[in-house]
């Protein structure tokens, strides 16, 4: 699927965060179906047990997709994390390049749903949840702007994500 365009990134979060030397460091973009897409490669340092990512990492990267699929279309806004439900299919590997995805499944005016994936290069589902939010006034979460803190765009040449037919 093509990529329309990349979202930025920010200093220090989990999952996106430049500045953050524990951090993954995923890039996410936009879409052309209006989906978000990622990639992202979990390091060592994301382990539960030898060999694999946790699980409470790959919750993290289905609650950052969700998150990322209003900024396809509404990049000035945010939103939080109401209810987030996670089915783990199977063990992921770190130091694996994989992929996520992320699209809605329901959008109204204050509040939405997503579902997403998380995948492997062979497009095999490795992880999926469904996460609801609540779309809210950046001032009441948190007391930077998102032009301050998202400010980091890394440039790449990713053109195209496969994400498989099933999805």
């Amino acid at each position: 699927m093509k990529v329309v365009s990349k979202q930025n990134n920010s200093h220090m979060c989990l999952i996106c965060g430049m500045d953050n030397s524990a951090g993954v460091r995923g890039q996410f973009y936009n879409m052309e179906d209006g989906s978000v897409g990622g990639l992202f490669t979990f390091r060592e340092e994301h382990q539960s047990y030898p060999g694999r990512v946790h699980g409470g990492m790959l919750a993290t990267m289905i609650d950052e997709l969700a998150g990322r699929v209003l900024w396809v279309d509404c990049p000035d806004k945010i939103a939080v994390t109401m209810d987030i439900n996670v089915k783990y299919r199977k063990p992921v590997p770190y130091n694996t390049p994989l992929k996520g995805r992320g699209m809605y499944t329901e959008r109204l005016s204050r509040a939405y749903s997503a579902k997403c994936y998380i995948m492997d290069m062979d497009n095999n589902i490795l992880a999926e949840g469904v996460a609801k939010y609540i779309i809210l006034p950046v001032e009441k979460v948190c007391d930077a702007s998102l032009d301050e803190e998202l400010d980091i765009y890394v440039k790449d040449d990713v053109t195209e994500i496969d994400f498989g037919e099933n999805r």
